[in-house]
């Protein structure tokens, strides 16, 4: 029998919805059944891709004793993350308060108003590994709720009035900034595997991208090293689809070589736009195929049938963690043509022990193959193969802000890479949030599925990706509604945001009022909202030429290069856009037909996107975009203009001149 989660919109709550617990979705709803009934509230927040979700599903939600508990001392309420990243963060601040760690399950115990008192993540169904038994944590919660009231009551008082409280900002003391935090990213440095600290490692793509975004600005080599080593790493270990292209979301290693096999929008539309990047910079091989096979991978894999991006593939299938991906010698030997076999195994580092669990291993390539034709042969037999099995699940909600860190990568990597059919799908994409994400209200929903918008607000994020998104995608075609609608996002940030201190909090100020309002500055999976507002703001004082953005942009920039300075690993995104700030940005005008001449054009402009350059297009014709008022082709044909507060240098015609000045700057 379907408990209250059958109506639900989101995957991971549709996933508990024949759970014997008497789940309640968040909302005034929930709270008031708590306070009816003077019980606590059992907070569950995961999503539909976690592993360890399934496994506490499995072990205890499913079973009818410790419903029977629950239900009679509970209200237990289930969140999905993705869906309300606003209650996710803030009880995640109070998990990791209380305990010195974080993770989803997150299992939290609150007050009928709110306030967490106990909080927590995986519990095993019984004492295991220092750790308590569910149901032994659940009871002792209902002793202390029924016994020991006001002690209770007390802690969540205490707690909400500590997390409450504002957070003072570190000042930044040094005279240059990124330099110092390319130093303390050298600090931890993993000279041997790559990337930043030991395991388990997950995917910098934000910090890459300000070291190639500094290396360009100033020359500097271990900057330079630093992200191309990670990126080439990455790419060559198994955390990266090796056969479909597409990463997993972190290696539980520090050689990058075993994931966790679940594959997250956001993680792969970060890294589309490194490996770009990288791409455009150096020309390397390896990150045009990676680039590639990573964005074949969004469209392939991940786009919904009304043409946006579901949030993730499962890391489990057939109940198995990593099933789908991993490979025996035997069943490599299966796959391919006899006379490969050998080859196949030494390419892809299969041996007879495994490296994962038993004989199965991931695939890994420790170098570009030297026989191209039979690399790709090998290539095709495993993954005609491997579509044999039971495939991942997919969480086919779609997430505003994923989607928009989707478009602008794949309208990015459209222009860089000369392949149209990602520009494609990122107008698709951009055209399902303009039409069910974006309200009659003039306000953005956080999710839709089939089509449908959800009932969660849109979140700073949600604003500031999609906002950037479009920028980049305006860049790409030229249509010029693109950046209407930006203006519109970014006057709702402007009016429903900010925190009175040049700031901005993550939630709107007419959103529902929790027991504190969400406000985290700092990168974790994603680019912070600040950042990404930061981001916003400098775009769109390049392209109007408008002050009021230049003086957001700065004053954000300045409140958090604190942050950014002693904590670089979790401030990429901003000190990337500080590059930007720092480099000018130029202002790239590209006018004329729609021809291959303007597109040869567009493409070395947006070969300087990457490091902050401010792209506008449009035919040199009436327009309502500032960066392109004036500017009309030369002898008719395609043109671009480069300027520095819209003073603009000699106009070019040629991709060689254009590269030159965009180098310039």
């Amino acid at each position: 029998m379907a408990n209250r989660l059958a109506n639900a919109t989101s995957p991971y709550l549709l996933q508990h919805a024949q759970n014997p617990v008497d789940w309640w979705e968040w909302g005034p709803e929930a709270f008031a059944e708590a306070k009816r009934r003077d019980t606590p509230i059992l907070l569950s927040v995961g999503y539909a891709a976690c592993h360890w979700c399934h496994v506490m599903a499995h072990e205890s939600f499913e079973d009818e004793a410790t419903a029977r508990l629950l239900n009679e001392h509970f209200v237990s309420v289930k969140v999905d993350r993705e869906e309300r990243p606003d209650v996710d963060g803030i009880y995640m601040e109070a998990t990791q308060a209380m305990t010195g760690q974080g993770g989803w399950p997150m299992t939290c115990f609150l007050t009928p108003s709110g306030r967490p008192f106990f909080c927590g993540t995986y519990f095993p169904p019984v004492p295991a590994r220092g750790m308590p038994a569910f149901t032994q944590v659940a009871q002792a919660i209902s002793h202390a709720w029924r016994d020991r009231r006001d002690e209770v009551t007390s802690v969540g008082e205490d707690v909400a009035r500590r997390l409450g409280s504002a957070v003072e900002l570190p000042a930044a003391e040094a005279a240059d900034i990124a330099a110092s935090a390319v130093r303390r990213l050298a600090a931890t440095y993993d000279t041997v595997n790559h990337g930043f600290g030991g395991a388990p490692k997950f995917p910098p793509s934000m910090v890459c991208d300000f070291l190639l975004r500094y290396a360009a600005r100033t020359g500097d080599r271990e900057a330079l090293t630093m992200a191309t080593a990670t990126l080439e790493a990455m790419a060559r270990g198994g955390i990266f689809d090796q056969l479909a292209g597409g990463f997993a979301r972190y290696s539980v290693d520090a050689r990058w070589a075993v994931p966790h096999f679940e594959k997250m929008l956001y993680d792969n539309a970060l890294l589309l736009r490194a490996y770009t990047r990288w791409f455009a910079r150096t020309g390397t091989p390896l990150a045009e195929r990676v680039a590639r096979q990573t964005a074949d991978f969004l469209l392939r894999d991940l786009r919904t049938p009304e043409g946006g991006f579901a949030s993730a593939l499962d890391a489990d299938s057939e109940g198995v963690e990593g099933k789908f991906y991993v490979w025996t010698p035997g069943e490599v030997r299966a796959a391919v043509e006899a006379n490969d076999a050998t080859v196949a195994l030494d390419l892809f580092a299969v041996g007879e022990k495994g490296n994962f669990e038993g004989d199965a291993s991931t695939l890994r390539l420790a170098a570009e193959p030297e026989d191209g034709l039979a690399f790709e042969r090998i290539r095709g037999r495993l993954w005609a193969a491997r579509e044999n099995r039971v495939h991942p699940h997919r969480d086919d909600k779609v997430v505003a802000s994923w989607n928009g860190l989707a478009i602008g990568a794949l309208a990015e990597a459209g222009v860089v890479l000369e392949e149209h059919r990602y520009v494609d799908g990122a107008a698709a994409a951009a055209d399902i949030l303009a039409r069910v994400h974006w309200g009659d209200d003039g306000r953005l929903r956080r999710v839709s599925r089939d089509g449908v918008a959800g009932a969660p607000p849109g979140m700073l994020d949600d604003y500031a990706a999609v906002g950037t998104g479009l920028l980049a995608l305006f860049g790409a075609t030229g249509d010029a509604r693109w950046f209407g609608l930006v203006r519109e996002l970014a006057g709702v940030v402007t009016d429903h945001f900010p925190d009175g201190a040049a700031g901005y909090f993550d939630s709107p100020d007419d959103s529902e009022a929790l027991f504190k309002r969400p406000q985290d500055p700092t990168d974790n999976a994603t680019p912070s909202g600040q950042a990404l507002a930061a981001d916003l703001f400098v775009q769109l004082a390049a392209l109007t030429g408008e002050p009021g953005y230049g003086d957001q942009a700065a004053a954000l920039i300045g409140r958090l290069e604190g942050i950014a300075e002693r904590a670089p690993r979790f401030a990429g995104h901003l000190l990337s856009v500080r590059e930007a700030s720092a480099w000018g940005p130029p202002e790239v005008a590209v006018v004329g037909p729609a021809d291959d001449a303007r597109g040869a054009l567009l493409h070395v402009a947006f070969r300087g996107y990457g490091r902050g350059a401010a792209v506008a297009v449009g035919t040199g014709q009436g327009t309502d975009v500032p960066l392109l008022l004036g500017k009309t082709p030369v002898d008719g044909r395609a043109t671009a203009y480069v300027c520095r507060n819209f003073v603009c240098r000699r106009p070019v015609t040629e991709p060689a001149d254009l590269t030159t000045l965009v180098a310039d700057g």
